[in-house]
């Protein structure tokens, strides 16, 4: 099954400055303004080799760059093999929570093989930046991020028994989360993960794209010539975590339905009766108690804004309903929020086909409950639908099953951070 590897990672070294002032947040959901305001307080920001920015020579910049921050020491491989033990400290939902996973190679294979496996499907925007940015660099500068089922809590146990000390390196990052690690070169610690592995399937958690890019650039090392299978293109840099993890938190993702032809909120609402029970929510607070007594319970519920404090919490009554028109699917896909939503709503009543959710167009999406409401008042969407997390165990059953979830269905948190420990694997 997976295949785990300890590698040289590649790390900052003292001559950087300070390691808060070289890290960052994942790439994709930073800023121009922000990208800059990392550079100004430490021009040796990773942001510059996972974000560059500029014309067609931008990745070639990239490449120049690390080259020579490898010749002057600011970044360093390790000199032995290792796995790297990640632990990150948070605040979500009012409680204090702690999440640890640990860092390593895991060998790329086809989603076909059953071994890694996609939990949702991915939007249609073109991915050829992180292509070409490896074809220049030849690195993971951040880790993809996957659960697997540990129920007896053996491999936690063995990388919780390996960081009691001080970390080796420690960051605390805008949002407060604290990011601690720890470096394991002990061979037989090493040894037993890897052993633990043999029988596990991985579930991607963040990084679909990431991963299919890093499978597509080592089939065409070795269609070239360059690599041939089993070389160290052939295995990509991960976070692994136990689904069973308690501190793992999956925040939802709500829908923005924009710039249809024609949106009549009380039409809408009346065909939605045939398929839901339809409440009026007064007000925020009210809505999303509603929708957290939904989850209690288990019921398929979410809320639709349509504007100026009016709010309906949409309740299924036939649970069976989703599995009617998509017959072929899975019960755990069928039960999902955001299946229901997608099919009974945005596709059977909005008329909003795959395509243009996969596209963006009419539809957009936001972790913030407030943004939503406010794409709305203020920039005139037609209806926004606010919905409850998906369960960890409503993923992995659905990866279970061979399927992906609808696009954005999850957003893990906290996201990993950037530029605590590298993958080089290999030199242009």
């Amino acid at each position: 099954m997976a295949e785990i590897k300890a590698f040289k990672g590649m790390r900052y070294t003292d001559s950087g400055g300070s390691l808060n002032t070289l890290v960052c947040p994942p790439y994709d959901i930073i800023s121009d303004a922000q990208r800059e305001s990392y550079i100004e307080k430490n021009p040796y920001n990773i942001i510059r080799l996972e974000l560059p920015k500029g014309g067609d020579e931008r990745y070639r910049e990239a490449g120049d760059t690390l080259d020579k921050w490898l010749d002057g020491e600011i970044l360093a491989c390790d000199g032995e093999d290792g796995v790297y033990v990640y632990e990150m400290q948070f605040t979500a939902n009012g409680a204090k929570r702690s999440l640890k996973g640990f860092v390593s190679l895991v060998r790329l294979t086809d989603f076909s093989e059953g071994i890694v496996l996609p939990h949702e499907e991915t939007l249609s925007k073109a991915k050829q930046d992180r292509f070409d940015l490896m074809g220049e660099t030849f690195c993971n500068f951040s880790q993809i991020y996957s659960l697997y089922m540990d129920e007896d809590n053996s491999v936690y146990g063995i990388i919780d028994g390996s960081s009691n000390g001080a970390p080796d390196m420690e960051v605390t990052d805008g949002d407060g989360t604290v990011h601690r690690m720890w470096r394991i070169s002990d061979k037989n610690t090493i040894s037993k993960l890897t052993k633990a592995f043999v029988d596990k399937k991985l579930y991607i958690a963040d990084g679909h794209h990431r991963y299919e890019t890093a499978l597509n650039f080592h089939r065409s090392l070795c269609a070239s010539g360059k690599a041939v299978p089993g070389d160290r293109s052939g295995y990509v840099m991960m976070m692994l975590v136990n689904m069973e993890n308690n501190g793992l938190v999956v925040f939802p993702t709500h829908r923005i339905v924009h710039g249809l032809a024609e949106f009549n909120a009380e039409k809408i609402i009346d065909e939605c009766r045939n398929y839901f029970t339809v409440s009026e929510a007064p007000d925020e607070g009210r809505m999303q108690a509603a929708l957290n007594m939904a989850y209690d319970e288990g019921k398929k519920a979410f809320a639709m804004y349509v504007g100026a404090g009016n709010c309906f919490v949409m309740t299924l009554k036939d649970e069976t309903a989703v599995k009617r028109l998509l017959p072929d699917m899975s019960d755990a896909y069928c039960g999902l929020d955001v299946s229901v939503l997608h099919s009974l709503v945005l596709e059977r009543i909005f008329g909003i086909d795959k395509e243009n959710m996969a596209n963006q167009k009419n539809l957009g999406y936001t972790r913030s409950r407030e943004e939503a409401l406010r794409a709305v008042d203020i920039d005139g969407a037609d209806c926004s639908f606010i919905l409850n997390p998906t369960k960890v165990s409503e993923i992995r059953d659905v990866a279970a099953a061979g399927e992906k979830m609808p696009q954005k269905s999850t957003y893990f948190y906290p996201k990993l951070i950037t530029g605590l420990v590298m993958n080089r694997f290999g030199e242009r």
